[in-house]
């Protein structure tokens, strides 16, 4: 008997396969604006880049929240593209290191914690992604961490009580996706680290 479809990825590839082909086009035609001369003002500097990042969040969620078949596979080079698109001018710095080649699965966990981490790193900091040949590290380092103890606990424990918002569904689907790979979360705390690992 097949495994019950993840009806959270699905939705996660609909919108997501829906909306990155108009944000591309309008992308390009700012492209073209730009190109002949007619758009370079400080306003279409300002719409070239809230496409671009657009775009790459968009990129960013359809993989934590897209489906993601078993044998699918992903590319460290589109992996780091998708990164530094999305953190690109921003606080946070993201430091994957990891093989050339990666299970679309492992990488859609391993975003999802990333999640987790810019949840508690709002003032920014550094996240970097280890992969080791059996375990996944993700470590957030920053000044300044701003945690929720409550919604840490659902990682650990789904039936824990938390009051999530769309901003967090990230730690309710964390719990789903490690049951689904068999595999084992642990997370140590510091007031200015967290380290995860899988």
């Amino acid at each position: 008997m097949p495994d019950k479809p993840d009806l959270a990825a699905l939705l996660g590839s609909r919108i997501c396969h829906d909306l990155i082909s108009p944000i591309g086009a309008i992308g390009n035609g700012v492209e073209l604006l730009l190109m002949d001369g007619s758009g370079k003002s400080p306003e279409m500097a300002l719409i070239s880049e809230s496409v671009a990042h657009a775009s790459a969040r968009i990129r960013f969620f359809r993989v934590a929240f897209g489906g993601s078949g078993s044998d699918q596979r992903i590319g460290q080079t589109e992996v780091a593209s998708i990164l530094a698109d999305m953190t690109r001018g921003g606080r946070l710095i993201l430091d994957w290191q990891g093989p050339s080649d990666l299970a679309r699965r492992e990488v859609k966990l391993a975003f999802l914690l990333i999640l987790c981490l810019e949840t508690a790193m709002s003032h920014g900091g550094r996240i970097t992604v280890e992969r080791s040949a059996a375990r996944w590290t993700i470590t957030g380092r920053a000044s300044r961490l701003r945690i929720d103890p409550s919604l840490w606990e659902v990682l650990s424990n789904p039936a824990a009580l938390a009051e999530i918002g769309p901003a967090q569904v990230h730690f309710l689907l964390v719990p789903e996706e490690i049951a689904r790979q068999h595999r084992r979360l642990t997370a140590e705390m510091s007031e200015t680290e967290i380290r995860l690992s899988f």
